[in-house]
C-alpha cells in the first residue's frame, strides 16, 4: 500500500466515524483543543524593570500546558495585570511562533517615566470648587518640591520625598519594597511624616467646613495644629489579584489653646497633646482592566483601623469601598463604586468624625458640603458611553512618543446616608442624600482621569464641577 494511503486511510476512518456518531446523536462532533506548552517568554522595553517583575503579573509560566483559547484569555488578563502595575504606558503580549508543541510568547511594553522632582504648587481646600468660595486665592495655596521616583530599583518600589511649605508646613519620606525574598509574596515599606498647620478645620456648621485661622483667635503659636508620625508596613501577596497590607504606627498630636477654646470637643477630653499608637490591616483585591478607570471587573478594599487605646484616643473603624465595570455594548458601559464605613464607639471627637466630602469620598452634587458622623455609605451608579478616542504625538520622549486619550459622555445618580449623634447646625446627617447629573471624563496616560460634571442635588442646586482626581 502507498505510504499516502497509509496516512489518509486513518483519516478518513476518523471522518466516517465522526459522521456516524453526529447522525446517530444529531451532534457535531468537536475534537478536543490542541494544547500546548508555553515555550520561552521574551520581554523587550523593560530597560529598568527587571524581567522577573514582569513575569510575575503573568497568568502563565514556561511549561503550562494550555489551548489557544486559554491563552487568548491568559494574555488579556496579564495585559490587564502589567497595566495596574503603573510601570507602563504601553504593554502588548503575542505569539511570537512556535517549536513544535512550544509556544513562545513575546511582551513589548513602554515604561512610564518614572523620575518627578516636580514642583508642588496646590490649593488647601479640599477640591477646586471650595477654592472658588475663597476667591482663587492664593495665600491658600501650599508649594514646595515633591521627589518621586517609582521604580526606584527596577522592582516597582517607590521613594516619595515631600517638602512643602506656604500655608502648612509638611516634611513626608515614603519608601515601599513590595516584592522581596524569592516568591516575590513578600514586602515591606516604611513612613515618616511632620506637618504643622496655620489653619485648621475646626468646626462644621451649615454642612460646610469652618476654619481656623491664628488672626481669628486667641492662640499661643503660629501653627495651630502640629502632627507627626511613623509608620512601617508589610505586605503579603500571595496571588495576582490579592494583597493584604499590614502597618504598624506611632502618631503624635499638638493642638494650639485657641484652636481648643474654639471647639472644645476637637480630641476627646479636652486634650490638648496625644500620643497614640495604630494598627491597620487592609485587604485589597482587583481583577480589572484599569483600577484608574474602570470599565470591565471589580475592585476594591476592606480595612480595619486601630487608633489608640486611651480615653483621649479610642478609635476602631471598618471601612470597605469598590468600584466595578461592565461591558454592555456598542460603547456603552455601566459603573457601580460604593464606600461604607463604621467608627466605634460612636462617641468620637470632632478630629475623628469625617466621613462624606473629603478627597474622593462625596457625592457628585454635594462638592461643597461635608457631612461628618461615625457611620455612613454612599453608592454612585452611572452609564458611560465612548464618544471618542484618539492618540497624540508626545515627541521622541519614549515614555510619551504616543499619547492616548480617551471621552466619555456618562449620566450618572448617586446616593448616601451619614449617621451622626450630634446633628447641631447640620441638615445633610441623618437622612437620605441624592445626587444626579450628568458629564464628560477625559482619559489619558499616566492615570490621568478629568471630570466635568453637571449635576443637581436634593437641595434644588444646580452646578458645573471640575475634577482632576481618581475615583477611590
Amino acid at each position: 500500500m502507498p505510504s499516502w494511503e497509509k496516512q489518509f486511510l486513518p483519516f478518513l476512518l476518523c471522518l466516517l466515524l465522526a459522521g456516524k456518531s453526529w447522525c446517530q446523536d444529531s451532534t457535531a462532533f468537536v475534537p478536543p483543543p490542541h494544547r500546548f506548552l508555553v515555550g520561552e517568554i521574551y520581554i523587550k522595553g523593560n530597560h529598568r524593570t527587571k524581567a522577573y517583575i514582569v513575569e510575575r503579573e503573568l497568568t502563565f509560566h514556561r511549561g503550562d500546558s494550555v489551548s489557544i483559547t486559554e491563552m487568548v484569555e491568559r494574555f488579556q488578563r496579564s495585559k490587564d495585570l502589567l497595566v495596574n502595575t503603573r510601570l507602563f504606558t504601553t504593554v502588548v503580549i503575542s505569539l511570537k511562533g512556535f517549536r513544535g508543541d512550544l509556544a513562545d510568547v513575546q511582551i513589548d511594553v513602554t515604561e512610564r517615566w518614572y523620575l518627578f522632582p516636580v514642583p508642588y504648587f496646590r490649593p488647601v481646600d479640599r477640591n477646586l470648587s471650595a477654592w472658588a468660595d475663597k476667591n482663587y486665592s492664593l495665600t491658600r495655596v501650599n508649594y514646595g518640591l515633591k521627589f518621586l521616583y517609582n521604580n526606584f530599583t527596577g522592582r516597582n518600589d517607590r521613594l516619595r520625598v515631600w517638602a512643602i511649605s506656604g500655608y502648612t508646613r509638611q516634611l513626608q519620606a515614603n519608601y515601599d519594597q513590595p516584592y522581596t525574598g524569592r516568591s516575590l509574596h513578600h514586602g515591606w515599606g516604611i513612613g515618616l511624616l511632620y506637618a504643622a498647620l496655620k489653619e485648621v478645620n475646626g468646626t462644621t456648621i451649615n454642612d460646610k467646613q469652618v476654619f481656623v485661622s491664628p488672626e481669628n483667635i486667641a492662640h499661643q503659636d503660629k501653627y495651630l495644629l502640629k502632627q507627626a508620625s511613623g509608620f512601617v508596613n508589610y505586605f503579603y501577596r500571595p496571588r495576582l489579584s490579592t494583597r493584604h497590607v499590614f502597618r504598624l504606627g506611632m502618631g503624635y498630636l499638638q493642638a494650639d489653646s485657641g484652636l481648643l477654646a474654639f471647639n472644645p470637643h476637637f480630641f476627646a477630653n479636652g486634650a490638648k497633646k496625644l500620643s497614640y499608637p495604630e494598627f491597620s490591616y487592609t485587604l485589597e483585591y482587583q481583577h480589572c482592566d484599569y483600577l484608574a478607570y474602570v470599565l470591565k471587573g471589580f475592585a476594591g478594599d476592606l480595612n480595619f483601623t486601630q487608633r489608640g487605646i486611651s480615653n483621649e484616643m479610642h478609635l476602631s473603624q471598618l471601612t470597605a469601598r469598590f468600584n466595578t465595570g461592565l461591558p454592555l455594548g456598542h460603547r456603552f458601559y455601566w459603573g457601580l463604586q460604593g464606600y461604607g464605613a463604621v467608627k466605634l464607639p460612636f462617641d468620637q471627637p470632632y478630629y475623628n468624625q469625617k466621613m462624606l466630602g473629603y478627597g474622593d469620598v462625596y457625592l457628585r452634587g454635594l462638592e461643597r458640603y461635608v457631612i461628618d458622623g461615625v457611620a455612613g455609605s454612599l453608592v454612585r451608579a452611572s452609564v458611560r458611553k465612548k464618544i471618542a478616542g484618539f492618540t497624540m504625538s508626545g515627541g521622541k520622549i519614549p515614555s510619551l512618543e504616543v499619547i492616548p486619550f480617551s471621552i466619555y459622555a456618562k449620566i450618572f445618580g448617586d446616593a448616601g446616608y451619614v449617621y451622626n449623634r450630634n446633628v447641631s447646625g447640620n441638615a445633610l446627617v441623618n437622612r437620605t442624600l441624592y445626587t444626579a447629573g450628568a458629564g464628560i471624563d477625559v482619559v489619558s496616560i499616566y492615570d490621568f482621569v478629568f471630570r466635568c460634571e453637571y449635576s443637581i442635588n436634593q437641595l434644588g442646586e444646580r452646578g458645573i464641577f471640575l475634577h482632576i482626581r481618581n475615583d477611590f
